[in-house]
Protein backbone atom coordinates (compact mmCIF):
# COMPACT_ATOMS: atom_id res chain seq x y z
CA UNK A 1 0.00 0.00 0.00
CA UNK A 2 1.39 3.41 -0.98
CA UNK A 3 1.97 6.29 1.36
CA UNK A 4 1.06 9.94 1.10
CA UNK A 5 2.76 13.32 1.00
CA UNK A 6 1.03 16.39 2.40
CA UNK A 7 1.75 19.90 3.58
CA UNK A 8 2.26 20.26 7.34
CA UNK A 9 1.70 23.42 9.39
CA UNK A 10 1.52 23.90 13.14
CA UNK A 11 1.38 27.43 14.55
CA UNK A 12 0.27 26.45 18.05
CA UNK A 13 3.66 26.96 19.74
CA UNK A 14 6.04 29.86 20.18
CA UNK A 15 7.83 28.76 17.00
CA UNK A 16 5.89 27.62 13.92
CA UNK A 17 6.65 24.29 12.27
CA UNK A 18 6.04 24.15 8.52
CA UNK A 19 7.02 21.72 5.82
CA UNK A 20 6.05 18.50 4.06
CA UNK A 21 4.97 15.30 5.82
CA UNK A 22 5.64 11.90 4.27
CA UNK A 23 3.34 9.19 5.62
CA UNK A 24 4.47 5.64 4.80
CA UNK A 25 2.07 3.03 3.52
CA UNK A 26 0.85 0.68 6.26
CA UNK A 27 1.65 1.01 9.94
CA UNK A 28 4.25 3.67 10.74
CA UNK A 29 7.25 2.89 12.91
CA UNK A 30 9.91 5.52 13.51
CA UNK A 31 9.76 9.21 12.60
CA UNK A 32 12.45 11.43 11.08
CA UNK A 33 12.53 15.22 11.34
CA UNK A 34 14.69 16.48 8.49
CA UNK A 35 15.82 20.03 7.70
CA UNK A 36 17.93 21.96 5.22
CA UNK A 37 21.15 23.92 4.89
CA UNK A 38 21.87 27.64 5.05
CA UNK A 39 21.12 28.38 1.41
CA UNK A 40 18.29 25.94 0.92
CA UNK A 41 14.80 24.96 2.08
CA UNK A 42 12.64 21.92 2.86
CA UNK A 43 12.25 21.03 -0.84
CA UNK A 44 15.96 20.50 -1.52
CA UNK A 45 16.54 17.45 -3.78
CA UNK A 46 18.70 15.64 -1.22
CA UNK A 47 16.01 16.02 1.45
CA UNK A 48 13.31 14.73 -0.89
CA UNK A 49 15.44 11.71 -1.81
CA UNK A 50 16.27 10.87 1.80
CA UNK A 51 12.65 11.36 2.88
CA UNK A 52 11.38 9.04 0.13
CA UNK A 53 13.92 6.38 1.13
CA UNK A 54 12.88 6.47 4.78
CA UNK A 55 9.16 6.46 3.94
CA UNK A 56 9.76 3.26 1.96
CA UNK A 57 11.16 1.81 5.20
CA UNK A 58 7.94 2.58 7.14
CA UNK A 59 9.29 5.80 8.65
CA UNK A 60 7.21 8.95 8.86
CA UNK A 61 9.28 11.94 7.68
CA UNK A 62 8.77 15.66 8.22
CA UNK A 63 10.83 17.86 5.90
CA UNK A 64 10.63 21.23 7.62
CA UNK A 65 11.81 24.79 7.06
CA UNK A 66 13.86 26.34 9.82
CA UNK A 67 12.48 29.58 11.30
CA UNK A 68 14.98 31.74 9.38
CA UNK A 69 13.71 30.31 6.09
CA UNK A 70 10.08 30.74 7.15
CA UNK A 71 10.86 34.43 7.71
CA UNK A 72 12.29 35.00 4.23
CA UNK A 73 12.50 32.89 1.08
CA UNK A 74 16.16 33.63 0.32
CA UNK A 75 19.36 34.55 2.11
CA UNK A 76 21.55 32.91 4.75
CA UNK A 77 20.70 32.57 8.44
CA UNK A 78 21.91 35.11 10.98
CA UNK A 79 24.04 33.90 13.91
CA UNK A 80 21.65 35.85 16.14
CA UNK A 81 18.80 33.61 14.98
CA UNK A 82 20.50 30.25 15.55
CA UNK A 83 18.83 29.68 18.94
CA UNK A 84 15.42 30.23 17.35
CA UNK A 85 16.29 27.79 14.57
CA UNK A 86 17.10 25.19 17.23
CA UNK A 87 13.84 25.99 19.01
CA UNK A 88 12.03 25.29 15.74
CA UNK A 89 13.73 21.92 15.44
CA UNK A 90 12.89 21.05 19.04
CA UNK A 91 9.24 21.95 18.46
CA UNK A 92 9.15 19.77 15.34
CA UNK A 93 10.60 16.85 17.32
CA UNK A 94 8.00 17.30 20.06
CA UNK A 95 5.14 17.36 17.54
CA UNK A 96 6.35 14.23 15.76
CA UNK A 97 6.99 12.35 19.00
CA UNK A 98 3.39 12.98 19.99
CA UNK A 99 2.17 11.59 16.65
CA UNK A 100 4.36 8.51 16.17
CA UNK A 101 4.93 5.51 18.46
CA UNK A 102 8.47 4.63 17.38
CA UNK A 103 11.91 6.15 17.71
CA UNK A 104 12.45 9.80 16.87
CA UNK A 105 15.31 10.61 14.52
CA UNK A 106 16.62 14.10 13.75
CA UNK A 107 18.51 14.96 10.59
CA UNK A 108 19.79 17.96 8.73
CA UNK A 109 21.90 19.04 5.81
CA UNK A 110 24.92 21.27 6.50
CA UNK A 111 23.72 24.20 8.68
CA UNK A 112 20.58 22.28 9.64
CA UNK A 113 22.68 19.33 10.74
CA UNK A 114 24.97 21.53 12.78
CA UNK A 115 21.99 23.08 14.59
CA UNK A 116 20.66 19.58 15.21
CA UNK A 117 23.94 18.56 16.89
CA UNK A 118 23.95 21.68 19.05
CA UNK A 119 20.35 21.02 20.06
CA UNK A 120 21.08 17.43 21.06
CA UNK A 121 24.20 18.49 22.97
CA UNK A 122 22.00 20.95 24.89
CA UNK A 123 19.17 18.44 25.44
CA UNK A 124 20.44 14.87 25.92
CA UNK A 125 17.80 12.25 25.25
CA UNK A 126 15.74 14.51 23.00
CA UNK A 127 16.03 12.12 20.04
CA UNK A 128 17.15 8.54 19.45
CA UNK A 129 19.60 9.21 16.60
CA UNK A 130 21.09 11.95 14.43
CA UNK A 131 21.48 11.91 10.63
CA UNK A 132 23.98 14.51 9.39
CA UNK A 133 24.14 15.20 5.66
CA UNK A 134 27.35 17.02 4.67
CA UNK A 135 28.20 18.21 8.18
CA UNK A 136 30.08 21.55 7.90
CA UNK A 137 32.97 20.66 10.20
CA UNK A 138 34.85 23.82 9.26
CA UNK A 139 34.67 26.66 6.77
CA UNK A 140 36.43 25.84 3.46
CA UNK A 141 40.15 26.32 3.89
CA UNK A 142 39.86 26.62 7.71
CA UNK A 143 40.55 23.15 9.16
CA UNK A 144 42.18 24.90 12.13
CA UNK A 145 38.73 26.05 13.34
CA UNK A 146 36.55 22.93 13.62
CA UNK A 147 32.91 23.19 14.71
CA UNK A 148 33.03 20.19 17.00
CA UNK A 149 33.67 21.49 20.54
CA UNK A 150 30.22 20.21 21.56
CA UNK A 151 30.70 16.69 20.16
CA UNK A 152 31.78 15.08 23.48
CA UNK A 153 28.36 16.03 24.92
CA UNK A 154 26.51 14.11 22.20
CA UNK A 155 25.71 10.58 23.37
CA UNK A 156 23.08 9.95 20.72
CA UNK A 157 24.14 7.63 17.84
CA UNK A 158 25.15 9.68 14.79
CA UNK A 159 25.28 8.71 11.12
CA UNK A 160 27.22 11.10 8.89
CA UNK A 161 26.69 11.12 5.12
CA UNK A 162 29.66 12.85 3.53
CA UNK A 163 31.15 13.39 0.07
CA UNK A 164 34.80 12.78 -0.69
CA UNK A 165 35.05 16.22 -2.38
CA UNK A 166 33.33 18.24 0.34
CA UNK A 167 35.46 21.34 1.12
CA UNK A 168 33.86 21.63 4.56
CA UNK A 169 35.74 18.50 5.76
CA UNK A 170 37.75 15.61 4.43
CA UNK A 171 36.72 12.12 5.46
CA UNK A 172 39.87 11.94 7.61
CA UNK A 173 38.98 15.21 9.38
CA UNK A 174 35.46 13.96 9.94
CA UNK A 175 36.77 10.68 11.37
CA UNK A 176 38.96 12.59 13.84
CA UNK A 177 35.98 14.65 14.96
CA UNK A 178 33.76 11.56 15.24
CA UNK A 179 36.25 10.05 17.66
CA UNK A 180 35.36 12.79 20.18
CA UNK A 181 31.62 11.98 20.19
CA UNK A 182 30.17 10.61 23.40
CA UNK A 183 28.24 7.87 21.58
CA UNK A 184 28.38 5.54 18.61
CA UNK A 185 28.83 6.91 15.11
CA UNK A 186 29.44 5.87 11.52
CA UNK A 187 29.98 7.56 8.17
CA UNK A 188 28.42 6.72 4.81
CA UNK A 189 30.93 7.94 2.23
CA UNK A 190 29.60 9.30 -1.08
CA UNK A 191 32.43 8.98 -3.59
CA UNK A 192 33.02 12.02 -5.78
CA UNK A 193 30.32 14.15 -4.15
CA UNK A 194 30.81 17.70 -2.92
CA UNK A 195 28.93 19.61 -0.25
CA UNK A 196 25.62 19.20 -2.12
CA UNK A 197 26.03 15.40 -2.02
CA UNK A 198 25.49 15.18 -5.74
CA UNK A 199 22.69 17.71 -6.04
CA UNK A 200 19.78 15.98 -7.73
CA UNK A 201 21.77 12.76 -8.23
CA UNK A 202 21.20 10.93 -4.96
CA UNK A 203 21.33 7.14 -5.46
CA UNK A 204 23.07 6.81 -2.09
CA UNK A 205 19.85 7.81 -0.31
CA UNK A 206 18.31 4.35 -0.73
CA UNK A 207 20.90 2.79 1.56
CA UNK A 208 20.76 5.37 4.35
CA UNK A 209 17.78 3.95 6.34
CA UNK A 210 19.46 0.55 6.63
CA UNK A 211 22.77 2.15 7.67
CA UNK A 212 21.07 4.17 10.39
CA UNK A 213 19.10 1.15 11.64
CA UNK A 214 22.32 -0.87 11.83
CA UNK A 215 24.00 1.89 13.82
CA UNK A 216 21.08 2.03 16.26
CA UNK A 217 21.09 -1.74 16.68
CA UNK A 218 24.83 -1.70 17.37
CA UNK A 219 24.47 1.10 19.93
CA UNK A 220 21.82 -0.89 21.84
CA UNK A 221 24.01 -3.99 22.25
Amino acid sequence: MGGSVERFTDDSGDVAVRGILHRPGGAAGDVLVLTHGAGSHHDAPVLRAVADAFATHRTTVLRCDLPFRQARPKGPPSPAGAARDRAGLRRAVELMRARCPGRVLLGGASYGGRQATLLVAEHPGLVDALLLLAYPLHAPGRPDAPRAAHFPRIRTPVLFVHGTRDPFATIEELDAARATLGGASAVAVVDGAGHDLGGGRTPFAEGIPARLTALLDTALR
